[in-house]
């Protein structure tokens, strides 16, 4: 049914709550494709001061978070393996949602898997933002998992 699965992380264990799901309709469904994405924000200097930030210094901190997403998303990938499953791991650029919602339309993602909880702030995907937003947006099914522990309103 669903082939190409799109799983949105952003480094938290609170993103990652959705892997045990991910892994057990990778068993479930055995021809699919499992994406693990990660958006890496381009950074916008905020600095108002008469000092001119270095671009080389920018694009060096933007390298460098990119290669800790690449990073992340491999150690993922290695530890939800399975056979007859093939996962790739993307690296986005751009604002989260935005950029998320556009690989979809453009990949042909089936099913995105994500995590929400309740108000507690701890990171940025919380029902209300991203994970909301996602909702709201995509023109796929979107399965929402909430963390374990987590009160609140799905």
């Amino acid at each position: 049914m669903y082939q190409k699965v799109l799983v949105p992380l952003d480094g938290s264990p609170l993103a990652e709550c959705v892997l045990p799901h991910v892994e057990a309709f990778m068993k479930g469904f055995r021809s699919t494709e499992v994406v693990l994405a990660r958006v890496v924000e381009s950074e916008m200097p905020s600095y108002r001061g008469t000092a001119e930030i270095d671009p080389e210094i920018l694009a060096e901190r933007e390298a460098e978070k990119i290669s800790f997403a690449k990073d992340y998303l491999n150690q993922v990938a290695a530890r939800i393996k399975q056979e007859g499953t093939t996962i790739q791991t993307e690296v986005l650029m751009g604002v989260v949602t935005e950029s998320l919602i556009d690989y979809v339309g453009k990949r042909d993602i089936e099913l995105i898997f994500i995590a929400t909880h309740g108000r507690s702030g701890v990171t940025r995907w919380v029902r209300g933002s991203v994970a909301d937003k996602i909702l709201r947006s995509a023109n796929v099914p979107v399965l929402m998992v909430r963390a374990p522990g987590t009160k609140g309103e799905i």
